[in-house]
């Protein structure tokens, strides 16, 4: 297939098809007349740096999974080096998700001291929660 084929079937421009030829992610066969040439497995190839991407790879952690593919593996993750993106992947997760759990520790504090600041009673609202109940209705 020639690449606005390969293209469409993988859902990316084929701008993106040259840059990731460019990157050396994408090799690029070219037929008498000059036209690159793909096959399925350079679909397969697209498809699971499209997917890695999509989940928060980065293009040049892709590489390990597509030197996979191409030496054969099915799943383009059985590879040592594939595992080793998977596990440096985790570590930068984790790694954020407790930053998370900090910064939302930190809301909660905010939220149960504004919530105990409250006047009690029958005290007025603040401006902003009266400006709209001085008009006519």
């Amino acid at each position: 297939m020639r690449i606005g084929e390969l293209a469409e079937r993988a859902g990316v421009s084929t701008r993106t098809l040259r840059y990731y030829e460019a990157r050396g992610l994408l090799p690029a066969r070219r037929s008498v007349n000059g036209y690159r040439v793909y096959g399925d497995d350079d679909l397969r190839l697209v498809e699971q740096i499209r997917t890695l991407q999509d989940v928060g790879f980065g293009l040049e952690e892709t590489r390990p999974f597509v030197e996979c593919l191409q030496a054969g593996h099915p799943a383009g993750d059985s590879c040592p080096a594939s595992l080793d993106v998977y596990r440096r992947k985790l570590a930068e997760l984790d790694v954020l998700i407790g930053e998370l759990q900090a910064v939302r520790e930190q809301v909660g504090a905010q939220l149960v001291r504004a919530e105990a600041e409250l006047p009690r009673g029958p005290e007025p609202l603040c401006e902003l929660g009266r400006a709209g109940q001085d008009e006519p209705g």
